[in-house]
């Protein structure tokens, strides 16, 4: 695997995704398994209580520069400054979004979510170290 990283000037041109967080695992940053009462990591075994799994931002977007569409993902708390809170707040604040308007997708991002992210993000020009 070629490990020389480069900085890419591109513009985005869509969200590639509507669920902006997951679970992660503290030790190895892999989604875990969450079910009601524990969380399990596949990839390198961490269990706990699922009211202490740790999430992460995850946001997928297809980008272009001069020539080429890329797919990329980004991870972390870079994204903090973007919308304003750790990831941890703002799965909690979708989790009570979405307790108190009913919605049975634990998942889903509100809409108006969505549309700030796109909002945000979509038709501006962002420097990616890839």
């Amino acid at each position: 695997m070629n490990s020389v990283r480069r900085l890419l000037s591109a513009s985005v041109i869509s969200v590639q995704n509507s669920c902006f967080t997951y679970p992660a695992c503290q030790k190895c940053f892999s989604r875990v398994i969450l079910d009601s009462r524990r969380f399990n990591c596949l990839k390198c075994g961490c269990t706990g209580e699922a009211k202490a799994a740790s999430y992460r931002y995850r946001l997928s977007l297809r980008i272009a520069d001069t020539n080429d569409l890329f797919d990329i993902t980004v991870f972390g708390s870079c994204l903090d400054p973007f919308f304003g809170v750790t990831a941890e707040n703002l799965q909690r604040y979708i989790q009570d979004f979405n307790q108190l308007s009913g919605e049975t997708n634990t998942d889903a991002s509100p809409e108006l979510l969505v549309q700030a992210v796109e909002t945000c993000f979509v038709g501006k020009r962002f420097i990616f170290g890839v």
